[in-house]
């Protein structure tokens, strides 16, 4: 007695099993690009797909790289060098002295450690606030937190520069506290802390996290901080590294505001002070200086570069 195969299993068979292993594994992952798994084991694709991604790859280092890789060279090159030769790729002479000069005769020290404490501040506030706006609304979800994410999301499409007149008045005149905040770092990290972005950021993060989690420690009597501070932050690593990140990185960056309320000399960072000596000091000095001042947050991206990276498009910080 003979079964008859069914027409499925007959057109499966004739399938190869390399093909078959292929559509498997295209069907099983969740990515999806440009070119199909199909396509790119085509003969023509086979070969230029490759060569296409070196010289992209090529490029975006070339275009990174080659701006940093010239300023070191130049805070370590003779300025007459520097200015007759500033293509060259490496210095004829080396001056070394350049980088002594630019920590101690210009004090370059001095405002890098103000840098340093501008940006932990604000590193701080920015972390606190977005942490704990975003867990109010995303894991607590209050009667009317629509209603305040919707007016966190809309304060995104205000200029900045239409707030520095009222900031800077309410940071001279501070309500409750009776005395100014000009020339103290907190005139820089209050304001920071109301970043809207991150509180959004962080909110999309905890609300992708699973709720049977927070109802578990419920259950198991977890108050409001003991599920904040034990549950939900060791969940968070990921975007606390982005908002790590991307707090640093603007602070250092910042001039305006620093600029507007820290007159004294003696607090001010160095993207306030750099600009101000530039005019005043020796180019090669005026390069290490800059060398220096950019070399802190390359350091801190590729410390921190693996949570970035990771939490880059943040849809879901769970899967399963």
């Amino acid at each position: 007695m003979t079964t008859s195969i069914p027409a499925q299993l007959r057109q499966d068979a004739a399938i190869p099993a390399r093909v078959r292993r292929r559509h498997r594994r295209a069907e099983e992952t969740d990515d999806r690009g440009i070119l199909s798994d199909a396509d790119r084991h085509t003969p023509g694709l086979r070969v230029f797909a490759p060569i296409v991604n070196v010289l992209l790859g090529v490029s975006l280092v070339v275009a990174g790289l080659l701006p940093l890789l010239w300023l070191m060279k130049s805070a370590v090159t003779p300025t007459q060098e520097t200015l007759t030769n500033p293509l060259a790729i490496l210095p004829q002479e080396w001056a070394w002295s350049n980088l002594a000069k630019a920590w101690n005769d210009v004090h370059i020290g001095d405002f890098f450690f103000n840098t340093i404490a501008m940006a932990a501040g604000s590193w701080a506030v920015q972390l606190l606030v977005a942490t704990t706006g975003g867990f109010a609304l995303a894991v607590l979800r209050p009667k009317y937190g629509k209603v305040i994410s919707a007016l966190v999301l809309a304060t995104l499409f205000i200029p900045s520069v239409v707030l520095l007149v009222p900031l800077y008045l309410t940071v001279l005149n501070p309500p409750l506290i009776g005395h100014s905040l000009i020339n103290t770092f907190w005139a820089v990290w209050l304001p920071a802390g109301a970043s809207a972005f991150n509180v959004l950021l962080v909110m999309r993060f905890f609300g992708s996290l699973p709720r049977e989690i927070f109802e578990a420690a419920r259950t198991d009597g977890a108050g409001t901080f003991r599920l904040f501070w034990s549950v939900v932050l060791p969940m968070s690593r990921p975007i606390l590294g982005v908002v790590s990140i991307l707090a640093i990185n603007a602070s250092w960056a910042d001039f305006l505001w620093p600029n507007l309320v820290l007159k004294d000399i003696g607090i001010q960072p160095l993207s306030v002070r750099l600009p101000q000596i530039a005019a005043s000091t020796d180019l090669g000095v005026y390069l290490a200086a800059l060398m220096i001042a950019t070399l802190i947050p390359v350091v801190i991206f590729l410390v921190f570069q693996r949570a970035f990276l990771n939490s880059g498009g943040i849809g879901g910080a769970v899967k399963g």
